[in-house]
């Protein structure tokens, strides 16, 4: 047996409807189909793949950063994802990676992850 791709992130927090609403609006997240798992949450959907989990219920000192630096997330639209992003007053950090020329851009959401979104070289930052 081996591994052939990556099923999901799961997210911890203590506002569900807030995490949701700044997937959808930052990474263009859909929530769908949840099975009743006895717990508050949402699945975020994109391209009909459950591929962020959301865990609620947590207490905001719960909300603690483990061994896991960030997820990475594919993305078109850099310049429109900058400007939403300044628009709602999120600090970000974006630089274009030396050899691919990949634009990185990294913020974190509400519950303190760090989101990192990959844009094709050609997408020009203004």
């Amino acid at each position: 047996m081996s591994v052939h791709g990556m099923n999901h992130f799961t997210i911890l927090t203590d506002d569900v409807d807030r995490t949701i609403a700044f997937y959808r609006e930052h990474l263009g997240l859909e929530p769908g189909a949840r099975p009743d798992l006895g717990f508050p949450g949402a699945w975020l959907y994109a391209g009909g793949a459950a591929i962020l989990h959301v865990v609620g219920g947590r207490m905001r000192e719960e909300l603690k950063p483990g061994v896991i630096d960030h997820m990475a997330f594919s993305a078109r639209g850099l310049d429109t994802r900058l400007a939403q992003l300044d628009a709602a007053g999120i600090p970000y950090a974006c630089r274009q990676q030396v050899g691919s020329g990949t634009w990185q851009l990294f913020f974190f959401d509400p519950n303190g992850a760090r989101v990192e979104l990959d844009f094709d070289a050609s997408e020009r930052s203004s």
